[in-house]
C-alpha cells in the first residue's frame, strides 16, 4: 500500500486504519487495482493505492495520478452546471423541457424531475447498449427515442434514468451556446483546478477490466464514447481531482449555497430503501444513523466508482477500480470517512459570549406557550431559538420590525409575526396562525376554539 502524506494529512495510526480498510475491499471483492482519497477541510489528507493490473498486458501498480472512468459521478457535475443556470436566472426548475429544448420526447418533463429521478422517464436509451455502443449525436438519440414512453407517471416515485441527463446536457447546450465539454471544462472543472478529469482518458489511465468469476482471469472491456449520453457518464478522473469536488459540494463556491441546498435536500426516493437513502438534484444521499453522506456511485464498463462526503464535518472520500462488479463504491467511502470521524473526531469550536441582540429580540425571549405546551425562546448568538423541553425546535432571523422568518424544521419559510396590543405591549406570537402566549390560552388574545367559539 502506498500511502501520500500531505499537508495536514491523517494521523499515522488512522492511516493504518484506512489502509486496512482499502486493502480488505480489493482482496475480498477481487479487484485489478483501486485508488482512494480523503478530503478534509477541503484538502487532500491521505491516499491508497492498491492491485498491480492497471494496463492491459502490463503488471504495474496504480499511481496517485492514475485516471479512471467515473460514470455515474458525472451527473453531480452535469447537476451543477443545471443549478448554475438556476442561479443566473436562466431557468426555473419547474420549466419544462420544452421551454427549452422544444424537440424530442419527454418535453413535458420539468427540469426539476430529471434532475431527481423523478419524472418517470425510462431508465435507458431505446437502441443499443449505450455504455458499450459508439456515442449517437443528439439528433440520433431524438430519433430513436421518438416513440418512447414512461415506465411511470411523473412523481409517482424515484426511477434511476441515464436518458434525463442526456436531455439535461442538452438543455446546458443551447442556453449556454456551447458543447456541453467545454461548458464543464470552463465553468467547473478550471475553477476548481482539476485538470485530470477529462471526456477521454489520458495518460496515465486504467484499462477497464470484467474478472471471470470461477478463475479470477481479466477480460478487458470496451471504452466508448458515448456521444449524447456522455453528461450522464462519460468522464475520467482521479482521486485528487474528485477530492477538489467533494470540498466543492461541501463548502460551494460556484453554486450558491441556496442550490447546494437544493442539491442536498431529499427530492425522491425508492421505498425499498426504507429510508436508507434518498436522491436529491443531481446528488445521492445516503443514510446511516444521524450522518448523511451526499456524492454518487458510478459503474462503466470494467470500472466502479464512489464519492461520497459529510458535508458537516467537511470529510470525504473517493474510491475508484477497474472492475466491472462486487466493490461496494457506497459502502466503502462511508467506512474511510467513518474511520477519519472515529480516530480524529471534529473539535468543536470554541464558545464565545453573545456581543449584542438582534433589534426587537429582547422582549421575545423567555417561556412561551403553544396551548398549555411550554417553548423556550433564546438566541444562541446568531438566530432566535424556540424549542420544547425534547420536543420541537425552530430557528428564526430577522425579516423587518416585528418580523421574522423560520429557517428550520415545520416553520421553515413562515413568518414569525409579533402581534401588539394598542398601547404597543407585546400580546402573542403569531407564527403561520399558531398563536404562542405567554401563558396558556391567554384569555385576552383571540385564540380559535378557546372562548365562546368552542365546540
Amino acid at each position: 500500500m502506498t500511502t501520500q502524506q500531505q499537508t495536514s494529512a491523517v494521523l499515522p495510526s488512522t492511516a493504518v486504519h484506512l489502509e486496512a480498510a482499502v486493502a480488505a475491499a480489493q482482496a475480498t471483492s477481487r479487484v485489478p487495482s483501486l485508488s482512494a482519497a480523503v478530503v478534509r477541510d477541503g484538502a487532500l489528507v491521505w491516499q491508497g493505492l492498491r492491485g498491480t493490473a492497471v494496463r492491459d498486458g502490463e503488471t504495474a501498480r496504480p499511481t496517485p495520478d492514475t485516471q479512471y472512468r467515473i460514470g455515474s459521478l458525472t451527473k453531480t457535475l452535469t447537476a451543477a452546471l443545471v443549478m448554475q443556470l438556476v442561479d443566473d436566472g436562466a431557468l426555473d426548475l419547474a420549466d419544462t423541457v420544452a421551454t427549452y429544448v422544444p424537440e424530442g420526447p419527454f418535453a413535458d418533463a420539468t427540469i426539476r424531475g430529471l434532475l431527481s429521478h423523478a419524472a418517470g422517464l425510462p431508465a435507458e436509451p431505446v437502441g443499443p447498449w449505450w455504455e458499450r455502443s459508439r456515442g449517437r449525436s443528439y439528433e440520433e438519440l431524438v430519433g430513436a427515442n421518438a416513440d418512447a414512453s414512461r415506465v411511470l407517471a411523473p412523481g409517482e416515485r424515484y426511477h434511476y434514468s441515464n436518458l434525463s441527463y442526456a436531455i439535461l446536457g442538452r438543455v446546458v447546450e443551447v442556453l449556454r451556446g456551447a458543447p456541453w465539454a467545454d461548458v464543464l471544462t470552463q465553468r467547473l472543472l478550471a475553477p476548481l483546478g482539476m485538470a485530470r478529469t477529462t471526456y477521454a482518458a489520458t495518460s496515465p489511465h486504467a484499462d477497464g477490466y470484467s474478472v471471470e468469476a470461477l478463475t479470477g482471469m481479466l477480460v478487458a472491456e470496451p471504452h466508448q464514447d458515448t456521444g449524447a449520453m456522455a453528461p450522464a457518464g462519460q468522464l475520467w478522473s482521479t482521486p485528487a481531482d474528485l477530492c477538489r469536488w467533494l470540498a466543492e459540494l461541501a463548502r460551494p463556491t460556484l453554486v450558491t449555497t441556496a442550490s447546494l441546498t437544493a442539491m442536498t435536500t431529499p427530492q425522491s426516493a425508492d421505498p425499498d430503501e426504507k429510508g436508507a437513502g434518498a436522491y436529491g438534484l443531481g446528488l445521492r444521499l445516503s443514510v446511516a444513523g444521524e450522518r448523511v453522506l451526499a456524492g454518487h456511485g458510478g459503474s462503466m464498463p470494467g470500472f466502479l466508482a464512489g464519492a461520497y462526503v459529510d458535508r458537516d464535518s467537511g470529510v470525504g472520500a473517493v474510491v475508484l477500480a477497474n472492475t466491472a462488479y462486487g466493490l461496494d463504491v457506497s459502502g466503502l467511502p462511508r467506512t474511510l470517512i467513518e474511520t477519519v470521524l472515529a480516530h480524529e473526531p471534529v473539535i468543536a469550536p470554541e464558545w464565545t459570549p453573545t456581543r449584542e441582540l438582534p433589534e426587537g429580540a429582547r422582549e421575545l425571549l423567555g417561556t412561551w406557550h403553544w396551548g398549555h405546551q411550554p417553548f423556550t425562546m433564546a438566541y444562541d448568538g446568531n438566530v432566535l431559538c424556540l424549542a420544547a423541553d425534547g420536543g420541537r425546535a425552530f430557528t428564526f432571523a430577522p425579516d423587518g420590525p416585528d418580523r421574522w422568518i423560520g429557517l428550520s424544521g415545520y416553520s421553515h419559510g413562515e413568518t414569525l409575526q409579533v402581534v401588539r396590543r394598542e398601547d404597543g405591549s407585546l400580546s402573542h406570537l403569531d407564527i403561520g396562525t399558531f398563536c404562542y402566549t405567554r401563558v396558556p390560552y391567554d384569555p385576552s388574545v383571540p385564540i380559535p376554539g378557546a372562548g365562546d367559539d368552542r365546540r
